[in-house]
């Protein structure tokens, strides 16, 4: 096939989705694939003629645009095919404070949470006690997070991210361990748990340097606590109305409680990723992964 994998783009996360788009391409050319590697933030204008001269898309972007839903909804105007959801759950996953009051109507166990579009005025208090995790409300990769003890810290870390132009959402700290969970198809994956081998969380760096944590795959958890995991991950997939696959975060505290963080619809391609980590764990290498998330974008396509 050809195959237009659309990728970089100009979030903060450009580099992550550079990083997985070099080991996409030989996995794709070893497999027949005809790839033509499409830098958004260089060629946006000329998407719509790329993608109409191609046989499918493979997006590998982090953050917007690319998991805002933007480029499936061009895609979509043109008829181009492509892996994962649409436009409306891309979106809806994307921004964390829409995404947990679906998973709340869904009776789907999440933290509470605060949403702070703009800066507060001075007199202003969170209405959660600290320690708080403060983010922005649509970043991902761990960028512009921090926890917060008190109002100057608090005010530092919003500040950035009111600096970048976003908005945030602040949630209680919760004590536990991180685990993590694909969906390909409709069938969850072995889940993995995450333990930051430096700091107390799992940051950029824990996630994109080599042996930045400890992510055993299958986690050792028992099969209840597995099956608990994985049945919470397809209905999170659910609700958004997402496609193809995703991957779900959560926090396993110490009395096996299991809180929901967020889901990701364009889960990374990099050497040190989650989903193609529980992938190889039932069988499928790199290429095989991208092959099936192919084959399942084609069938979606066809059934428009």
């Amino acid at each position: 096939m050809k195959i237009l994998l659309i990728a970089g783009g100009w979030s903060p996360e450009r580099q992550v989705s550079l990083n997985g788009a070099r080991a996409m391409v030989p996995a794709l050319e070893a497999r027949g694939h005809q790839v033509t590697f499409f830098d958004l933030l260089a060629d946006f204008n000329s998407l719509l003629d790329e993608a109409r001269k191609h046989d499918f898309a493979l997006i590998n972007l982090h953050g917007a645009p690319g998991e805002d839903g933007l480029v499936q909804a061009m895609l979509d105007r043109v008829g181009c095919p492509y892996q994962g959801s649409g436009p409306a759950g891309s979106f809806l996953a994307l921004n964390k404070c829409a995404a947990k009051q679906l998973f709340r109507l869904a009776e789907l166990p999440t933290a509470d949470w605060e949403f702070v579009p703009v800066p507060p005025e001075k007199d202003w208090q969170p209405s959660l006690p600290y320690p708080l995790f403060v983010k922005s409300n649509t970043g991902g990769s761990s960028l512009r997070l921090g926890r917060a003890t008190n109002r100057a810290e608090l005010d530092d870390i919003m500040g950035q991210i009111f600096a970048a132009g976003e908005e945030v959402i602040m949630e209680p700290v919760l004590q536990g361990r991180e685990v993590t969970c694909g969906i390909l198809g409709e069938e969850p994956l072995p889940p993995i748990l995450i333990e930051p081998v430096a700091g107390d969380f799992f940051d950029y760096e824990s996630k994109y340097a080599q042996d930045g944590a400890r992510e055993i795959c299958p986690a050792p958890i028992g099969e209840a606590l597995t099956a608990r995991v994985q049945e919470l991950t397809l209905a999170a997939h659910k609700v958004l109305g997402l496609r193809g696959y995703s991957r779900a975060d959560f926090i396993l505290g110490s009395d096996n409680s299991l809180t929901l963080l967020e889901v990701n619809t364009l889960p990374g391609m990099t050497a040190t990723s989650l989903v193609p980590r529980e992938a190889r764990t039932i069988g499928l290498d790199f290429g095989q992964l991208l092959e099936r998330l192919v084959a399942l974008g084609m069938a979606d396509s066809a059934g428009k």
